[in-house]
């Protein structure tokens, strides 16, 4: 063993040394304590075979309850910090200590021995911020070391992320395991099965439809497989491609297999507004739309049928139309929680969606219907569509009711075009500017600008109101979230959430604008995630949990990764350790690779 790393999961002292043999047989020597483990395997058994990670686990639990000889001290004491526990109780001063990896005393510690002692006088100590709908999973299996550290992640305090989100899933839950496992991670990982890959694996292309009873029971023992090896629950993304044409009755067929493992659906909306971001309705006018309430009754029917637990994902109000649905939703929610049905949201607090920012107002299907095979550039493409009326028409009516989707013509936002004037400017003020309408703006925006870029400039759009984004991040239910990537700066745009959530959700909200206190904002990433998971060891400041630790500056805490610069990392926060490993420290990333797979312990463990 070298500082500490030995085995997956456990630290144990340098110069201790182990033998392995196949199936999972071990010989642990650990001569500064005088210890030494023997590990057995029955491998004459089909399916007995035990990994290291298994092991460095079964060791973790045997190392704390060994007791300590008179002259062993802590490994590191956080000294005179305010402790923030993630309960959402008010602050206390005290010291923390850290042992192996785990927290093994909160209190007055100033006399007793430490290897390093690290003064947080006027700085926050609180437990991992646990980020509940993440997709760092393809970043974690990079062949990059400095991606799989996670660099945008850890420094905004997060130390532990949910993946494989709205349906989405790379591999196998075991194959996803062993390559984290294998290659080293930055991060805590905890795993979903993704609706996607059992609706692809079992349906192949022919999913534009309702399951049969046969294929959902297809899918039902891929999912078990999944619970078996590992995951934590199911996601879907019935607004994707295939989850469309999923029916309330495949996903509470689905959902129902998770019970007996207490695991948790999270559910990516059919709708986040008043209609599915693929609704056009020139196209698809003989469709009855789905709306964001709809699904939000949907995930409560699934709960009440199944008793499983519910996360409606990054919930929101999309769209203008649609503002001030939040009360309708909370309502909702809060009627069905005080039946006892265990609904869950979590939330990335902007008021801007789209990962990077790239949105288009010109509908797809011009290319469908206009020069179909032919190579036309887009700018070239619409100018044959507006010379004729049916097209033309289709194409305005289409592009209004995107308008009215991403928030109005003053919430869309120019962030590229050739014409630097308009960098900056709303769709509604160009319009003004030009007098035109902003639907006439929009088909300017690609007669005028990058020919070759459909839609000829890049846009964001701003299409949640904030007193909804407030609305949703006040409630005791909602967690916190980023929605994001593992993001270098050579990645291009992205959204500002991928390196600023979690410090936005203190400074923004809790510390600027006081619609929660800075404790019930440290709750929404701690402890409250860890109870939606089932996490029995993570997201509180206290003896014998895991000693995944985030110091902060109250003062200089702050998101600083805006839309036009979105590659700047969070300021304040001042360590974060990842199961007693610094990876980041004095405010500087490590670049440490000290994170886990977690397993969930089954009700038999």
């Amino acid at each position: 063993a070298t500082d500490g790393e030995h085995l997956p999961g456990a630290t144990i002292p340098n110069g201790s040394f182990s033998a392995r043999g196949s199936g999972g047989h071990y010989c642990l020597v650990l001569p500064e304590w005088d210890l030494v483990i023997v590990h057995r395997v029955d491998t004459f058994r089909r399916g007995h075979r035990v990994t290291s990670d298994q092991f460095g686990r079964l060791v973790d639990l045997i190392l704390q309850g060994r007791p300590l000889r008179p002259d062993e001290g802590f490994d590191t004491v956080f000294a005179g910090g305010h402790v923030m526990d993630g309960t959402g109780n008010p602050w206390f001063r005290a010291d923390v200590a850290i042992r192996n990896g785990r927290i093994v005393a909160v209190g007055r510690l100033a006399d007793l021995p430490a290897r390093r002692t690290v003064d947080v006088q006027g700085l926050i100590v609180a437990p991992d911020f646990i980020d509940m709908h993440s997709h760092a999973e393809e970043g974690l299996a990079s062949d990059e070391s400095e991606r799989r550290a996670a660099p945008n992640v850890v420094s905004q305090g997060v130390t532990t992320v949910v993946v494989n989100q709205d349906g989405y899933r790379k591999a196998p839950i075991a194959e996803q395991r062993r390559t984290f496992e294998v290659r080293g991670i930055g991060l805590n990982a905890v795993l979903f099965v993704g609706h996607k890959g059992l609706r692809l694996d079992v349906m192949k292309e022919d999913f534009r439809r309702t399951a049969t009873k046969k294929e959902i029971s297809q899918m039902r023992r891929l999912l078990k497989q999944g619970m078996e090896d590992g995951a934590w629950g199911l996601s879907a993304g019935l607004e994707y491609v295939p989850g469309r044409w999923a029916a309330p009755e495949e996903m509470v067929a689905l959902v129902r297999e998770l019970a007996p493992y207490d695991g948790v659906y999270v559910l990516h909306e059919r709708s986040s507004g008043q209609t599915p971001f693929w609704y056009l309705p020139s196209r698809d006018k003989d469709e009855v739309p789905t709306t964001m309430v709809d699904n939000i009754k949907e995930i409560i029917n699934v709960s009440e049928q199944t008793g499983v637990k519910v996360v409606a994902t990054h919930i929101k109000a999309r769209g203008i139309d649609f503002w001030g649905s939040s009360k309708i939703m909370i309502n909702l929610i809060n009627e069905a929680r005080a039946r006892g049905i265990r609904v869950f949201a979590d939330q990335y607090p902007y008021n801007t969606s789209g990962s990077d920012g790239k949105l288009v107002l010109i509908p797809k299907w011009l290319s469908e219907r206009v020069g179909k095979g032919k190579k036309l550039s887009p700018a070239g493409r619409l100018r044959q569509g507006l010379a004729n009326k049916s097209v033309a028409a289709d194409l305005r009516r289409d592009i209004a009711h995107k308008i009215v989707r991403r928030g109005g013509p003053k919430s869309i936002i120019v962030m590229d075009h050739p014409d630097k004037s308009f960098l900056g400017k709303s769709l509604g003020e160009l319009a003004e500017r030009h007098s035109v309408t902003p639907v006439e703006m929009a088909l300017q925006l690609q007669l005028k600008g990058d020919p070759d870029r459909r839609g000829g400039a890049r846009l964001r759009s701003y299409s949640m109101s904030e007193k909804d984004v407030e609305a949703f991040a006040q409630q005791p239910w909602t967690a916190t979230c980023t929605d994001g990537r593992i993001a270098l700066p050579i990645d291009g745009p992205v959204h500002p959430r991928y390196y600023g959530a979690f410090p936005r959700k203190i400074r923004h909200y809790a510390i600027e604008r006081g619609i929660m206190t800075v404790e019930a904002a440290i709750r929404s990433c701690t402890s409250l995630t860890a109870q939606i998971l089932g996490l029995r060891d993570r997201g509180q400041i206290r003896e014998g949990f895991h000693a995944d630790i985030v110091v902060f500056d109250r003062e200089r805490i702050r998101d600083t990764a805006t839309a036009f610069k979105p590659h700047q990392h969070s300021a304040g926060v001042v360590h974060v350790l990842v199961n007693g490993k610094f990876v980041v420290e004095n405010g500087e990333r490590t670049g440490a690779l000290p994170g886990r797979v977690l397993l969930p312990r089954r009700n038999d463990e």
